[in-house]
């Protein structure tokens, strides 16, 4: 029997995978569960594991390659000689297929009629149809959900003969129509990223349209196109996310120093004993708890505080499950567990997902006296602390969603913060 392994879906955000490495070779025994290859996703790289006892068979997927969710990417096979069977199939199919030339009439039609129909009528319907499709899928979705993933990475190539643009670092083709679409809206399809078939459709340009114009670089210095890390590409697609969340801030001036000399009695991390100030503060204002929704708001039941942590390569926000409520150092140890797992870029969808509320402490670098940070999708507020200054004092700015939080909450949440970090006898 020969089943087939795919790219897994690790996390809601995910649409491609980028295979590290193979743990296993070809004609080599798996068992169910074995870690047969890494993936790295947005926030992390994981497992793919085996789903059954078997022999790995080929045709294995690249390495180094954005591969979409659910494509096939190896086999498992019953036996060593049907995996080496495999592979050998493999090799020769690779040898002896060539790609059918696209007839330069086709493409001459095509920039005159771009829906005109093909030596094919069949696939040219389907393709018109796929399009019309998408185009009605993109005029009901959010705009970055596709184009702003888009920029970010190019998926490989269709294997499928069709017009292709060239970029940077792959060559992805695009339909007939969207290129006519694009033309007409005036969209580069360089900088678009194609659907999950590897071909720009009319969702994509459509999507691109509504999002709003891309730089124009063709006055500028020469330059090339990089692929993002999928870390970086999903900060891009989740900060654009809320571009349309009505944000305002308000700041206060604290003094640090009290906590700051108790957390370190404590033996915790002043951003520890930060997150936990913050969780106290919203178990009593429950407003910050909650987050809009198109059906209503809704309400949480325990507090979990993201804490934003540079990787040097991205930002990873791992969440401090119910941090209002569990022991201090019960809540260290969870502490000192994620940054390890940040460290070794491991964490998993369930350590970095879900916060109520979040924290950014950009104090450890003393020349930053203030700044505003973005409120994330699913939460309402999110605070930024900045660095002290001479006279002991540390600017603390509150982002908050309109549709939750007005000046009136926002002004006492940073009142009873206040009190909080002057009186910090809920350390002990």
């Amino acid at each position: 029997m020969k089943q087939a392994v795919t790219m897994p879906v690790l996390s809601d955000t995910m649409e491609t995978g980028r295979l590290v490495r193979w743990n296993k070779a070809v004609g080599e025994p798996v068992k169910k569960g074995e870690a047969i290859a890494e993936v790295e996703t947005d926030k992390a790289i994981l497992d793919v594991e085996a789903f059954a006892d078997g022999f790995l068979a080929g045709p294995l997927a690249p390495v180094d390659e954005d591969i979409p969710v659910r494509q096939t990417i190896a086999y498992i096979v019953d036996s060593q000689e049907a995996a080496k069977t495999e592979a050998t199939d493999a090799r020769t199919t690779s040898a002896t297929e060539t790609p059918a030339p696209t007839p330069k009439a086709d493409s001459a039609a095509e920039s005159t009629n771009p829906a005109s129909p093909r030596a094919a009528p069949a696939k040219a319907a389907a393709e018109v149809a796929t399009d019309a499709r998408d185009s009605r899928l993109a005029a009901i979705s959010t705009p970055v959900a596709t184009n702003l993933s888009g920029a970010d990475e190019p998926s490989p190539a269709a294997s499928a003969p069709a017009e292709s643009r060239s970029t940077g670092f792959t060559k992805v083709p695009a339909s007939p129509y969207a290129r006519a679409l694009a033309r007409d809206l005036g969209i580069d399809l360089e900088y678009l990223r194609p659907g999950p078939d590897g071909r720009v459709h009319a969702a994509e340009v459509l999507a691109a349209a509504m999002a709003g114009s891309e730089p124009d670089l063709r006055y500028g210095p020469p330059h090339r196109l990089e692929r993002m890390r999928p870390m970086r590409a999903a900060v891009a697609r989740n900060m654009t996310a809320t571009l349309h969340t009505p944000t305002f801030q308000i700041g206060s001036r604290l003094a640090l120093q009290t906590l700051h000399e108790r957390a370190k009695a404590r033996k915790v991390s002043l951003t520890l004993a930060l997150a936990r100030a913050c969780a106290l503060t919203v178990a009593e204002d429950p407003w910050f708890n909650h987050v809009w929704t198109p059906a209503g708001l809704a309400r949480r039941e325990r507090v979990d505080v993201g804490i934003a942590v540079d990787t040097g390569d991205g930002l990873v926000t791992p969440v401090l499950r119910d941090a209002a409520r569990r022991p201090l150092q019960e809540l260290a140890e969870d502490w000192r567990i994620l940054l390890g797992k940040t460290r070794k870029g491991r964490l998993a969808p369930e350590d970095y997902e879900g916060a109520t509320f979040y924290l950014s402490n950009l104090g450890v670098f003393p020349h930053i006296t203030h700044f505003n940070a973005i409120v994330p999708s699913g939460a309402s507020a999110i605070l930024a602390v900045s660095a002290s200054n001479t006279q002991g004092q540390t600017d603390f700015t509150l982002s908050c969603d309109h549709r939750v939080i007005f000046g009136a909450d926002a002004a006492r949440f940073l009142g009873r913060l206040a009190e909080r970090l002057e009186q910090v006898q809920w350390l002990d």
